[in-house]
């Protein structure tokens, strides 16, 4: 695995599950990683066990509220400089038939999921343009690559950023900056823990059940671990990965898309 000595890292949602995950895999490979989120006990709690303020830096924002991205920005920009790798992990999931949302629900997955994206993507680009490399792995979903029932307005906020990414991709193919996206399966994590809970509480399943029926959409019958999607946006981040770019990889056991 190359070294990542000398760039600087932002993650999003980086305060538990994949966030936190992809912010360890970073730091062990020598990044300055920024850690941004919506809760600062949990970044906190992170940024202590990363175990030093030289390498390891905090900010609070959410991705869906603009201002607080840029002070964010300003603010790890401050401590580390420039920033040359950037991880949009900050996702949201909710359910509901298309008939039974309403209006807020549409703009919550939009504005989260692909709106927190282009945000970040906004206040990150010119540091990587001005020094002549970068990485941005967006953390979408197979539910990017696919349709999946009662979860509309978070499929089409995912196709959004595997759209997004590719055609950023295209855009920045000759200034040394690639823009990529990896896409979990069901992953052991509070999100799937929710979905579980709301199955439960939908059909009456016991939890073995309601898991059940989210692993069976994976051909190995698991839910994918958050280092296994840490690893792969590791990679991406590296030199050995510097032509792929506009890719959508999918992390998801063989899931047929």
């Amino acid at each position: 695995m190359s070294s990542l000595r000398g760039e600087h890292a932002v993650v999003t949602g980086a305060g538990r599950g994949i966030g936190s995950a992809i912010a360890r895999a970073l730091a062990s490979q020598g990044a300055k990683v920024s850690l941004l989120g919506r809760t600062r006990d949990s970044l906190d709690k992170l940024a202590a066990e990363l175990n030093t303020s030289t390498t390891t830096c905090v900010a609070v924002a959410d991705v869906t509220d603009g201002s607080a991205v840029q002070a964010a920005f300003a603010r790890v920009r401050e401590q580390f400089g420039p920033v040359t790798i950037l991880v949009n992990n900050a996702g949201q999931a909710r359910s509901a038939p298309l008939l039974s949302g309403d209006d807020s629900l549409w703009d919550e997955m939009l504005a989260v999921n692909l709106g927190g994206v282009y945000r970040c993507i906004r206040c990150a680009l010119p540091d990587m343009v001005q020094a002549g490399r970068g990485r941005i792995v967006n953390i979408a979903s197979v539910a990017g690559l696919t349709g999946y029932a009662y979860v509309t307005a978070y499929c089409a906020a995912k196709h959004g950023v595997i759209g997004l990414t590719r055609s950023l991709a295209m855009e920045l193919a000759r200034k040394n900056i690639t823009v990529n996206a990896v896409c979990p399966g069901y992953s052991d994590t509070d999100m799937v823990r929710d979905a579980v809970a709301n199955i439960q509480a939908k059909t009456g399943r016991d939890e073995a059940a309601a898991r059940a029926a989210l692993t069976s959409h994976n051909p190995q019958g698991r839910l994918i671990t958050p280092e296994e999607v840490a690893q792969t946006v590791l990679w991406l981040c590296g030199a050995s990965a510097g032509s792929i770019t506009g890719q959508s990889i999918a992390v998801a056991g063989g899931e047929v898309m």
